[in-house]
């Protein structure tokens, strides 16, 4: 029976390629801006459209590939990305996550992934999941039909209709973080009580590192 904690409830997008790398993620010439925001009007841009992008540009005024599945109207509003092997290799760039989540994905389901892009997920919260290829073909087809697809994270199962599809692994520690929401800042300030307990024993054994701050004070 289906378990009530359910992370994610959606549609998916059907990409069906292999070795989809970063760069035909997020172009590099979009990788100017340190913002996370911004990036989701130029993800997968030289797929999306039949122009030569580039930064500052009007999306409104490019014409759009319409065979392109993000370009087809019954897969607007998707927010589950199912795709193939080696999905994200190439550079290291964390942009091309950061494009994903701007868009509005908030799961990738691939055959496999490109270890830093991997790692660049649960950093911004961006869950990755892995499956055999045969559970990739029943995603990639549910998608194509438009039946909804559920994740429940807690106990690391995938449904679609109440029924289940794939169970799939995933770092206990890493789960924690993306149930809770805990990006590498979040998860430090989880600490903050702990860290002011070693800043003050600090301050006492070696008062001589804080005397400059103090007098800056």
């Amino acid at each position: 029976m289906k378990n009530s904690k359910t992370f994610h409830k959606g549609q998916a997008v059907p990409l069906n390629r292999d070795n989809i790398d970063t760069d035909q993620i997020i172009p590099k010439q979009f990788l100017k801006s340190i913002k996370k925001s911004g990036f989701g009007p130029n993800l997968f841009d030289a797929w999306r459209y039949e122009d030569e992008g580039y930064p500052g540009q009007e999306v409104q005024e490019r014409k759009i590939n319409k065979e392109f599945v993000l370009n087809q109207e019954k897969y607007k509003n998707s927010d589950i990305l199912v795709s193939k092997k080696n999905f994200g290799c190439g550079s290291s760039r964390e942009h091309a996550v950061w494009s994903l989540m701007d868009y509005g994905f908030k799961v990738v389901i691939a055959e496999s992934f490109a270890d830093i892009f991997y790692n660049n997920c649960f950093n911004n919260g961006l869950l990755p999941i892995s499956l055999a290829n045969n559970e990739i073909e029943t995603l990639l087809n549910l998608a194509e039909q438009r039946k909804e697809i559920e994740i429940d994270l807690q106990n690391q199962i995938i449904f679609s209709e109440d029924n289940e599809i794939a169970i799939f692994e995933i770092d206990p520690f890493r789960k924690k973080c993306i149930l809770e929401g805990l990006d590498e800042i979040g998860l430090s300030l989880t600490h903050s009580s702990e860290i002011k307990v070693f800043e003050k024993r600090r301050a006492e054994l070696s008062p001589w590192i804080f005397e400059g701050k103090n007098h800056e004070k």
